[in-house]
């Protein structure tokens, strides 16, 4: 089954009851690639302050390039080619690439899905959240390990100060992105992307990811986009989703609504590729957003 660029980006983003509550807003967002040929159609997207919503769709659907143009982080040869994204109201692709580079970190943030690629191997874990800290936040080098530390324990790791002295070989996988997530917010940013952040993860680990994410919302009034092939992940986390598909999106809505009562074809297929992983579980988690 196909979406025609023009059917996908006839869905647009949930009403809201008050504008000002908005704090990323995205208007018919265009992205290219070097050939002419275009891989994100028109997307729309409001992200509620506070809020948790959730991207969903398949590899190639579009979702983290999206993403990837609101952090100013498009691979080379792909570019934005329409639209605006816009932060507290201010349209991020007329900054220059020096003033976008500022604001990662400091306003808006992002992890990944491999967390060791993302990490010197060479130096500790904790050097290397300090150095964050230092040019982030501008703390001095003893204030910036006293910091390190605290965000450590934080993140839920035992023993943060002995973490801090760990390189990253040393720590496992759910270890290696709490830290990721630590150096993620370290600066205060008020919105943060999980981008396939727990998709390497076994389960068990995923669930403690995921219910750190959560955790960060409600105690830090975080902003989250979670991005994820996985319903499943979604209704863990996210009031609303935006499922995506062919560069578009194609159904969006209430977390509850779009699980228990989906009305794009292509939902309806996410959901029933979801039975055999026990798609009931999936829809009553969803139940309570």
């Amino acid at each position: 089954m196909s979406v025609s660029p023009d059917a996908a980006t006839a869905v647009r983003a949930p009403a809201r009851a008050v504008r000002d509550e908005v704090l990323l807003s995205v208007r018919g967002l265009r992205v290219g690639v070097a050939d002419g040929s275009e891989v994100v159609h028109g997307v729309d997207l409001d992200i509620p302050r506070g809020s948790a919503v959730g991207l969903v769709g398949e590899s190639g659907s579009g979702k983290t390039l999206t993403c990837r143009a609101v952090l100013g982080l498009l691979p080379v040869g792909v570019e934005v080619t329409g639209g605006e994204i816009r932060l507290r109201g201010t349209d991020l692709t007329a900054l220059p690439a020096a003033a976008r580079a500022r604001l990662r970190g400091t306003e808006l943030a992002a992890v990944f899905q491999d967390p060791a690629s993302y990490l010197n191997p060479s130096i500790t874990v904790g050097a290397q959240l300090a150095e964050v800290l230092r040019v982030k936040a501008g703390l001095g080098r003893r204030a910036a390990r006293q910091r390190a530390v605290e965000l450590l324990q934080a993140m839920g790791l035992h023993r943060p100060e002995h973490v801090y002295a760990q390189h990253p070989f040393e720590l496992s996988g759910g270890m290696l992105q709490r830290v990721l997530i630590a150096m993620s917010i370290s600066a205060g940013p008020e919105l943060l992307i999980a981008d396939e952040a727990t998709t390497a993860l076994d389960v068990t680990v995923q669930a403690e990811v995921l219910e750190l994410l959560n955790d960060l919302r409600r105690d830090r009034g975080l902003t989250l986009v979670v991005v994820s092939h996985d319903l499943a992940v979604i209704s863990q986390t996210c009031d609303t989703v935006y499922v995506f598909r062919d560069g578009g999106i194609v159904e969006a809505g209430p977390t509850r609504r779009v699980l228990r009562a989906p009305r794009h074809p292509y939902t309806r297929e996410l959901i029933g590729n979801h039975e055999r992983f026990g798609i009931d579980r999936v829809r009553e988690q969803g139940s309570g957003r």
